[in-house]
């Protein structure tokens, strides 16, 4: 429970960046409420554990008032390393509660990473360091190793293990160097 508090320092430094004055703005953003939310969630969630369904039931309007205003819809069940940026909230952010990913994920808006219709009791995982470009999309279940971008406007449905590479297009593939 306490490591997803430590997480969320973690996302609030990584948009603090190095204007540590941004403190004072930071919460009116929308990204900030969608993170805290989440992060409040997935805590309750890991101390509750499967009675966390039931217990959720009265607070669902608080979350979903957090989720209108912010924009962002991350599942409890998401299991989110510290570090994630999301830069423009208002586009859209999704996120299955079948995600496993590494810290220093960066959103830039419009994002989905879900499953396919086909995908019952899988997982998918995302390594650390990866950026989606606006309007990218990860339909699972895959793997994603480190330091993955994934251009703008690209559909992932296939595993990329390659660390370092750029994905780009509909179905993504990777950019030759």
């Amino acid at each position: 429970m306490m490591l997803q508090w430590k997480y969320f320092f973690s996302d609030i430094s990584r948009v603090l960046g190095r204007k540590k004055y941004r403190i004072f703005i930071i919460f009116f953003t929308r990204s900030f409420w969608g993170l805290l939310s989440y992060r409040f969630e997935r805590s309750l969630f890991l101390f509750f554990g499967k009675y966390y369904a039931i217990i959720r039931l009265p607070f669902i309007p608080l979350f979903f008032i957090f989720q209108v205003f912010s924009n962002i819809e991350i599942h409890y069940k998401a299991s989110i390393e510290g570090g994630i940026l999301i830069l423009h909230p208002s586009i859209g952010i999704v996120i299955s509660g079948r995600a496993k990913i590494g810290k220093n994920l960066t959103l830039v808006g419009g994002n989905v990473i879900g499953l396919n219709e086909k995908s019952e009791g899988t997982f998918f995982l995302i390594g650390d360091n990866c950026y989606m470009g606006s309007n990218s999309v990860i339909l699972g279940p895959i793997e994603l190793g480190n330091n993955i971008t994934i251009g703008a406007s690209s559909c992932v449905v296939k595993s990329f293990l390659t660390e370092n590479s750029t994905l780009v297009g509909v179905p993504a593939k990777a950019l030759s160097n």
